[in-house]
């Protein structure tokens, strides 16, 4: 099911609609509800429309004690937007989500399939320019464009 729901999600909007879920419990001969306890699970999964970068940032103890809060409070200030929330042009969506499982190189954060380790202020606003300039540039970070 996992596969099934990534490739959903990539190539049906970039999220989970309850048609779409209902797609994939058809496909797959599941009950709908098997579906939507997996999708919403796994923070991986989307419901709602997201920006065309997703920035995850781990929230737990170990990262939280490198300087996750203070990055996580940064990107706030720097795209003026809360968790859960997508910046107006919809380049960006801030979501906190548990454990990244680098609780040894914390504050870790995750965009779109890219993991970076060791976050600060500075890096963040890097990445995030970066992208903003991959964007301009008309060039794809879509994971399942790689494979096409």
């Amino acid at each position: 099911m996992l596969p099934v729901l990534h490739i959903a999600q990539e190539k049906l909007g970039g999220y989970l609609s309850v048609d779409i879920m209902d797609y994939v419990a058809s496909l797959l001969g599941l009950n709908p509800m098997e579906v939507y306890e997996v999708a919403t699970f796994y923070s991986m999964f989307y419901l709602e429309k997201m920006g065309k970068y997703i920035l995850e940032v781990c929230h737990t103890g170990p990262c939280a004690i490198c300087g996750g809060e203070e990055v996580l409070q940064h990107i706030k200030d720097y795209l003026h937007i809360e968790t859960g929330e997508t910046t107006p042009d919809g380049m960006f969506t801030l979501k906190e989500v548990e454990c990244l499982g680098a609780c040894g190189s914390g504050p870790s954060m995750q965009v779109n399939t890219e993991f970076y380790e060791h976050m600060t202020s500075k890096g963040v606003e890097k990445i995030i320019e970066d992208l903003r300039n991959k964007s301009e540039d008309g060039q794809s970070t879509g994971w399942a464009e790689q494979f096409s």
